[in-house]
């Protein structure tokens, strides 16, 4: 993996997580149970409740792994130094371990990348790195960039998986860490009997084995949520793996459920 440190295999997700006490909340449940890596982004508006949970949580920052994104609006390269200052004064820290573009903004991205390249050399940025980038997208970055994406971060799951094969494999030849995001499609499938009779036998949920799937393909899993029990469920999974039988059984689910806006056909 390109980045500096390793990246923890699962990370909370803060996505739509309410500013104020409810992200706090969340955060420092998962830090409590064991998170060691928080995904935010400026536009979730709750990155300084991400930094008061840190803070408050006692943990060494140098054992946490912290990332937020830069959103459209602020691509561009002058404006991109200004939000990063801007991030960074919300969560309150020092540095991020990992700085994304948020989406592949046309025109404006590369210039957006030489911006996040500057970040890199004074340390206030370990990682940068881009979301929602698909394979003619980081084409693209790979054909200007000085410095190699360390990650990329998609929606991915077992009901969306083939459509992102040939990103998945630009990734891997590039040694681009991936990261999936929306790995629960949203709670819009956790009631299919197909994952519930997988679970059945490693005495797992649904979500856990969405969750368990994503890990044994390799990704660095992201799921979302402000309730401690399904918190605490989401990072259970670390005692089971897959069979190849039940991974060719999920990897049958593929409907191209994009739960999101799509980048697929982003220019």
């Amino acid at each position: 993996m390109r980045t500096k440190r390793q990246i923890p295999a699962i990370g909370l997700g803060v996505y739509k997580s309410e500013p104020g006490p409810v992200t706090q909340d969340a955060v420092r449940e998962a830090l409590a149970i064991g998170y060691r890596h928080i995904d935010t982004a400026s536009i979730y508006n709750n990155e300084t409740d991400v930094g008061d949970a840190i803070g408050d949580s006692g943990l060494n920052r140098a054992d946490l792994f912290v990332t937020t994104k830069l959103w459209n609006e602020d691509q561009g390269y002058d404006k991109t130094l200004v939000a990063f200052d801007r991030s960074l004064d919300q969560l309150g820290l020092e540095y991020v371990d990992l700085y994304l573009i948020h989406w592949p903004v046309p025109v404006l991205r590369l210039d957006t990348w030489r911006a996040l390249e500057r970040l890199t050399l004074d340390g206030r940025v370990r990682d940068i790195g881009v979301s929602n980038y698909m394979a003619r997208h980081l084409s693209e970055i790979l054909d200007y960039a000085a410095v190699v994406p360390s990650v990329n971060q998609i929606e991915l799951s077992p009901y969306n998986y083939r459509s992102r094969l040939e990103t998945i494999e630009l990734c891997r030849e590039h040694r681009i860490a991936i990261e999936a995001y929306s790995p629960l499609t949203k709670g819009r499938k956790l009631d299919d009997p197909v994952l519930a009779e997988i679970g059945s036998a490693y005495g797992k949920t649904a979500a856990q084995v969405l969750i368990r799937w994503g890990l044994d393909q390799g990704f660095v899993v992201l799921p979302k949520s402000v309730h401690a029990n399904r918190i605490a469920e989401n990072f259970d999974v670390f005692d089971f793996q897959l069979s190849g039988a039940d991974l060719a059984c999920l990897e049958d689910l593929d409907e191209g459920l994009a739960t999101g806006w799509d980048p697929i056909d982003a220019p």
